[in-house]
């Protein structure tokens, strides 16, 4: 499915439109194909184009299942008859990282101050109940690491994207700091040493960014 990309734990994509009529009519299909429920896709409109991503939220799972690989390929056939492209390049998922000490306590401050709930089966992770805001995840540590920063932002990205999106922010002013889980995950910072992760997934060895 040439259309998607796997970022983090769901699968994005990005269609362009040309305008907003055009791409609320093609939310309308994308809603009589999906129906309700946990499998359905979270979509944002917007007057260029139309993204959507598949990824359960439920109090037992989070992530991909089989009835998303065939929505998958129900939404892109409704694309096609619409005459609207895919962008691959335009997808992208962002997620908060903190280095905590305390971890529970940490969790449950940045719980109560964003109203998300832990990620089922992983209380390190918190998630926006309304699939709109970025996940936080809580990485623990077993002392401080005072060479970098406590807060840093990983960046998912298509697999196949990667490496230019990567060799820009170089060229923008940043540094490569780890690359030892390439191609699947890389460390870089900005030119004060904040440090941030980019993370492709869907691709050869994926690896979670970030941990």
């Amino acid at each position: 499915m040439q259309d998607w990309r796997v970022l983090g734990e769901g699968a994005c994509a990005y269609f362009r439109t040309g305008s907003f009529a055009a791409g609320a009519q093609f939310v309308q299909e994308i809603g009589e194909l999906a129906g309700a429920g946990a499998d359905a896709p979270d979509v944002d409109l917007r007057p260029e184009g139309v993204t959507v991503r598949l990824v359960a939220l439920t109090e037992d799972y989070y992530g991909l299942t089989e009835r998303h690989v065939e929505l998958a390929r129900l939404i892109s056939a409704v694309a096609r008859k619409l005459e609207l492209p895919a962008d691959p390049s335009a997808v992208q998922t962002v997620q908060v990282t903190v280095d905590a000490l305390t971890g529970p306590a940490v969790v449950a401050f940045w719980r109560a101050l964003l109203g998300y709930r832990e990620r089922a089966g992983s209380p390190e992770d918190l998630v926006d109940p309304q699939r709109r805001g970025a996940p936080f995840y809580f990485q623990q540590m077993a002392e401080p690491r005072p060479q970098r920063n406590r807060v840093h932002v990983d960046v998912w990205v298509p697999h196949d994207l990667a490496e230019a999106r990567i060799a820009a922010a170089m060229a923008a002013g940043g540094r490569l700091v780890n690359d030892e889980f390439a191609p699947a995950h890389w460390v870089l910072a900005d030119p004060e040493g904040n440090e941030a992760c980019v993370g492709a997934a869907g691709g050869p060895d994926p690896a979670p960014a970030g941990r």
